[in-house]
């Protein structure tokens, strides 16, 4: 006796379409619940994927004992990236009565012609008598029409800064909080990701998984410890021409060069300082110090990133830079692991395409020119 074969259901194509719509507003709803916590959440994952082989070797030394290495882990936090840029922003804002009143009083300073000596600095020596000059001749209405679009910016500046301290110290109270829940579970949350990427992509997922996290942790040693080694190296030099403020100066100079603005702006003030109030030994040696920890940029943090992840050093530098002008600070982290997942996914897919075969190549290499066949024969 034939059994009947089952009538196939004809595609519901109102089934279907309602089926997607509830699974887009869920995860539209799911994502407007955690939008509060989405920042942070992104600032703390980067934080752990980058400092995870830290954590298990601390882990290993303290007898296996997860719970100390996450109590090291999350004071070095404290100290090396939360602490910094606290001190920065808090102290610029608890000085933006003096930062606003020293630029007014600025345009009105009668300024002096320029030492003999600056005209004999090497290569920019002339250029900056020069201008030096030119300012200290022009008059204080001139000068206060050519500054006066400066002074608004920065008390714009300094007045946005006062209104964020409050989020920016949630925003890292946030942060730390998820690091120290995502360090106390991070191989649930990382097989995780690993199984969903798996599910998605299949082996190239899961590979395009593990590759994130590797930049990721090139970026972080690239531009963090960059940051926080010029800002070392230039606080000691602030510290020791005598230059105020060198803790918070530091501060700023880290914050700096992890906006991939660099320690430059600071380090040219101080050098400027140094030399009119110090005179021109100390000038001189700020100059070196600022030179040496500028030029740190170039040398350490290729060095670092390479390190990290077996990517092509262009690709990362790309993703860094169009990360910070498309998304922000976070795109710094951002902008890499994008590109390097879609950099493993379309080799993956031009892996994967039929070999070429020695017939066809032969074939293309005797293509001559219309009418040869003709002439062969």
């Amino acid at each position: 006796m034939d059994i009947p074969s089952p009538i196939p259901r004809p595609w519901d194509l109102t089934r279907v379409v309602l089926g997607v719509l509830t699974i887009g507003g869920l995860a539209l709803a799911s994502f407007w619940v955690l939008r509060p916590f989405l920042l942070a959440g992104i600032w703390a994952t980067m934080i752990v994927v980058s400092t995870w082989p830290t954590l298990r070797a601390v882990q290993a030394r303290l007898w296996g004992k997860r719970s100390l290495a996450v109590v090291i882990m999350t004071v070095v936090m404290l100290v090396i990236i939360a602490a910094p840029l606290a001190t920065a922003v808090i102290g610029v804002a608890e000085r933006s009565d003096d930062i606003v009143t020293w630029s007014r009083s600025f345009i009105t300073y009668v300024l002096a012609g320029p030492p003999e000596w600056v005209a004999r600095l090497p290569l920019l020596g002339g250029k900056l008598a020069e201008r030096w000059q030119a300012i200290a001749v022009a008059s204080s209405e001139e000068l206060t029409t050519q500054a006066a679009p400066y002074v608004r910016d920065v008390a714009r500046w300094v007045l946005g800064q006062v209104g964020t301290v409050g989020t920016l110290l949630i925003e890292i109270l946030l942060t730390v909080i998820i690091a120290i829940i995502l360090y106390a579970n991070g191989e649930a949350a990382a097989a995780g990701v690993v199984a969903f990427a798996r599910r998605l992509s299949g082996p190239a997922g899961e590979r395009a998984a593990v590759l994130s996290a590797r930049a990721i942790r090139a970026v972080a040693l690239g531009i963090v410890v960059t940051a926080l080694v010029q800002s070392v190296i230039g606080g000691i030099g602030l510290a020791i021409t005598g230059v105020p403020y060198p803790l918070l100066l530091s501060s700023v100079m880290f914050l700096l060069g992890i906006a991939q603005i660099g320690p430059f702006p600071v380090l040219l003030g101080a050098v400027i300082w140094a030399y009119w109030a110090n005179g021109t030994f100390w000038g001189t040696l700020m100059l070196l110090c600022a030179l040496v920890t500028g030029s740190l940029d170039n040398v350490l943090r290729p060095i670092l990133i390479r390190r990290g992840a077996d990517l092509p050093l262009l690709l990362i530098f790309a993703g860094v830079l169009g990360g910070l002008l498309a998304f922000g600070l976070i795109g710094l982290f951002v902008g890499p692991v994008v590109l390097s997942v879609t950099y493993t996914l379309l080799e993956e897919w031009v892996g994967q395409g039929p070999p070429r075969s020695d017939d066809g190549a032969s074939a293309e290499a005797t293509v001559d020119l219309p009418g040869a066949a003709g002439r062969s024969t």
